[in-house]
């Protein structure tokens, strides 16, 4: 009969083997993809509410969030896609178009499980003075898809 430390190191090796196949795997024992940059992720966030172009944003909302996601600001909420449109044009003609201003994820994104923080800044279009900051906290399906937006401003 072996050793118990033998088992336990029979053990240990066969799990240490096993590592290079887990990475191959797309989607984590809990369904999570593996391959989900969170900064990737708020790049493309704080685009859409950059974006000019209607059709454009429209695009890129519905490529973010799931077609019955959700964004909670203060005392205002976003459900579904129309509703969303509509409150990301909202910030878009006043902060942008009408001020001269651009948004930008600041460094740092994080990632854990099914939630994804970061913090955005608002700037001058031409400058780099951060004129205001928020915090999202999005809480995200298997495709890295928005379910539920929380946005904290100010941060």
């Amino acid at each position: 009969m072996p050793r118990l430390d033998h088992y336990l190191l029979a053990l240990l090796m066969s799990a240490v083997l096993a590592i290079p196949a887990l990475a191959q795997n797309t989607r984590s024992p809990i369904g999570e993809k593996a391959m989900l940059d969170p900064q990737t992720l708020a790049d493309r966030y704080v685009a859409v509410w950059n974006e000019a172009d209607e059709k454009r944003r429209r695009d890129a909302t519905s490529a973010l969030w799931v077609p019955n996601g959700q964004h909670f600001v203060e005392g205002r909420q976003a459900r579904g896609y129309e509703e969303l449109e509509k409150r990301i044009q909202g910030s878009h003609e006043k902060n942008v178009r009408d001020n001269g201003n651009r948004f930008r994820a600041a460094p740092g994104a994080r990632r854990l499980h099914d939630v994804v923080t970061f913090h955005w800044e608002m700037l001058p279009a031409n400058g780099d003075t951060v004129l205001a900051r928020g915090l999202e906290f999005l809480i995200i399906d298997d495709d890295g898809r928005i379910l539920i937006d929380y946005q904290f401003f100010p941060a």
